[in-house]
């Protein structure tokens, strides 16, 4: 039986696509920004002499690294509330299992920029008389994300993505989107051809655009 394409009736639901693109990258953003306050955390903990933290660091990044994405977005949805934490709905809840997943990643991420800082920088810092504190804040930190940026941006990326499993919660981002779509009008073919593109546009886009950041940006010497 040959399949009847109707675009024109697809396209009726851009502007709910173009809704569920900006829910995706603003949970893209939320989540790159909490994970990274998770993994910069983890990599520090993981840097410091005590073994016990070496251990609990390394259960955490293989525990989270090593179960799908899918199956923490239940446990933060269904699992939480049992846990007396009520009060997050369906976007929350996927942004906080999100930020937890993206942090396993990220702890590699900054603990290679860590561990990667020429240790000249550090000297010129103690010479000047910094405090252990002004070091961190002003050598430390603005090195690392100069050397982790190329992983960050494509963590970002991926993490976009990643939103696509929202829509098991309901929530309305791009692939929920082209479910209703395909609900609505039967057409599937269209509503995941139009799902895809968008994905891949913007993938691509955000790829481009943060090539020439990074170009500016890249550590020398």
């Amino acid at each position: 039986m040959a399949y009847n394409w109707n675009w024109e009736l697809a396209f009726r639901y851009l502007p709910m696509f173009g809704g569920g693109l900006l829910l995706g990258l603003a949970m893209a953003l939320f989540s790159l920004l909490f994970g990274s306050a998770v993994g910069l955390g983890t990599a520090a903990l993981s840097l410091r002499p005590s073994r016990t933290l070496r251990y609990l660091v390394r259960a955490y990044v293989e525990v989270f690294r090593n179960v799908p994405l899918l199956l923490w977005t239940y446990f933060a949805f269904y699992g939480l509330p049992y846990m007396g934490i009520t009060f997050l709905n369906n976007f929350w809840s996927f942004i906080a299992a999100l930020s937890i997943y993206a942090g396993a990643y990220l702890a590699e991420i900054f603990r290679g920029g860590l561990t990667s800082i020429p240790t000249r920088y550090a000297e010129t810092g103690r010479a000047m008389g910094l405090t252990s504190w002004q070091r961190i804040r002003l050598i430390t930190l603005p090195l690392m994300f100069r050397i982790v940026l190329p992983s960050l941006t494509n963590a970002f990326i991926s993490l976009f993505k990643d939103t696509s499993i929202a829509a098991a919660l309901a929530v309305t981002e791009i692939t929920y989107t082209a479910q209703h779509v395909n609900i609505e009008t039967f057409h599937v073919l269209e509503a995941w051809s139009i799902a895809s593109v968008i994905y891949l546009v913007v993938g691509y886009a955000l790829a481009f655009g943060f090539r020439g950041f990074e170009r500016r940006y890249r550590l020398v010497g």
